[in-house]
């Protein structure tokens, strides 16, 4: 019994019969993983939202409290750890200390610097938020068997380091 193509396959199928000069087998990746890649976003940013958390507020706070304690870093050091702009952080610095989740203080041996800190009340949150984020991403993969996760992780660091990500 064969399986119908999914939105992705019936889009390659309409380019095959329409330019049948050009492969257009790149789709069946990049345009399952751009797929993929926008209900994932939904799917976790649901979770953020259950502890009042935006991502980029769940990011700040996630390197933070991975970074250990005493759970602080520099702006720069965050940016580089989230992979965003300084200016984007500090607008998620805005926001979190204004809610009181984390701190932000000169820095001990520069006074021009500052450092960002969890508050106790921030460590608290993130704890039980990342607790909550990692059941939700084994929700998400659980289709998934031990062995096609290893292969799917793999070939995506493989693809990523090529693509210097």
């Amino acid at each position: 019994m064969e399986r119908e193509p999914d939105h992705v396959g019936r889009i390659m199928a309409q380019w095959a019969r329409e330019r049948p000069d050009l492969d257009v087998s790149p789709q069946g990746i990049i345009g399952r993983l751009h797929r993929l890649a926008e209900r994932l976003r939904d799917e976790l940013v649901s979770v953020y939202a259950d502890f009042g958390l935006g991502e980029g507020d769940f990011d700040v706070m996630a390197t933070l409290r991975r970074n250990g304690a005493p759970f602080e870093l520099t702006p720069g050091e965050l940016a580089a750890g989230t992979m965003v702009t300084s200016g984007a952080i500090t607008k998620r610095v805005d926001r979190l200390v204004a809610r009181g989740l984390v701190t932000r203080r000169v820095g001990e041996h520069d006074a021009r610097g500052r450092v960002v800190a969890l508050t106790d009340q921030g460590v608290h949150l993130i704890d039980r938020a990342f607790e909550a984020h990692m059941a939700n991403e084994q929700r998400l993969v659980a289709s998934l068997s031990d062995l096609e996760r290893a292969r799917l992780a793999h070939l995506l660091e493989v693809w990523g380091r090529a693509l210097d990500v």
